[in-house]
């Protein structure tokens, strides 16, 4: 989603500031823990619902219900004129996806992004899932995506910087002959949906901001099996890759703490990771 700064730098969760960014206490991170969770339990209902036929209008449909029954907002709904709960992004679809009428079909990999707003708190997270039996070259492309972001949230310590965790991104994707996109970013959440810093998945090892307990942003690498350029369709939302070639994605909303980081939005169910589940099933 596009970016935006409003935060309240007077607001009692906010114990500090390192520049325009803001460093939460445990009131802060009780609440991302809240609000993650919601997010990450909203993604366990929909990984049942993904099949061949089912719209991605109608898992839209789903997560708004889910968000109203546990008292949540989504959003994502009337955010710059985006009328949706979900980003879905379907195979060649990088991200922020429309939910449409259009029906999944066997062999698709999609990508679900939400963000649920919990007593203020904005818990944002996407993963993958893969509709029916997917291609092998899918399937390492999900994996691949998968253990980007893992190795990012593995840099995300105090005294390391934002450039550490793209470097990690970048070389471990680049390494498995798969690019990063470079025109979307990671970024910092809490009260706000979008707020500094800019995590950049890509980078150099000791550039950027340095990492201080109490920062809290997302990571969420967006991997290509093809070139990095991506580009916006007509409808000012949609990103896909310019030699439609298959894109991968996932998100984790994380918080710097004394010795590492805490990840907020993990599954409830174990359902993060759709290729440790296609592993069990084989």
């Amino acid at each position: 989603m596009k970016q935006e700064a409003k935060r309240n730098s007077a607001h009692p969760s906010i114990v500090g500031n390192v520049g325009d960014i803001p460093l939460y206490g445990e009131e802060g991170f009780e609440g991302m823990r809240r609000a993650g969770r919601l997010g990450a339990l909203a993604l366990d209902m929909l990984v049942g619902a993904v099949k061949p036929g089912v719209t991605t209008l109608a898992l839209d449909q789903l997560a708004f219900e889910f968000a109203n029954d546990h008292g949540a907002t989504p959003a994502n709904v009337g955010y710059h004129g985006f009328l949706h709960t979900l980003c879905t992004s379907i195979n060649h679809v990088v991200c922020h996806g429309i939910p449409a009428e259009r029906e999944l079909r066997e062999g698709d990999i999609l990508n679900i992004d939400i963000t649920l707003i919990v007593d203020g708190w904005y818990g944002d997270t996407s993963r993958m899932c893969a509709v029916g039996a997917i291609s092998r070259k899918a399937e390492r492309l999900i994996g691949v995506t998968y253990e980007s972001l893992a190795r990012g949230i593995a840099a995300a310590r105090p005294g390391s910087t934002t450039g550490d965790i793209g470097v990690a991104i970048q070389t471990y994707a680049e390494g498995e002959r798969m690019s990063v996109v470079r025109d979307f970013v990671g970024h910092g959440v809490g009260r706000v949906y979008h707020d500094a810093p800019q995590i950049f998945h890509f980078g150099k090892p000791g550039e950027g901001v340095e990492l201080r307990p109490g920062m809290i942003f997302t990571i969420e690498p967006m991997i290509n099996l093809g070139k990095p350029g991506v580009k916006v369709l007509a409808d000012g939302w949609t990103a896909v890759t310019r030699d439609r070639s298959l894109s991968a994605q996932c998100e984790h909303s994380i918080g710097i703490t004394e010795t590492g980081c805490e990840i907020f939005t993990l599954s409830p169910g174990g359902l993060f990771n759709p290729t440790v589940r296609l592993a069990a099933a084989s």
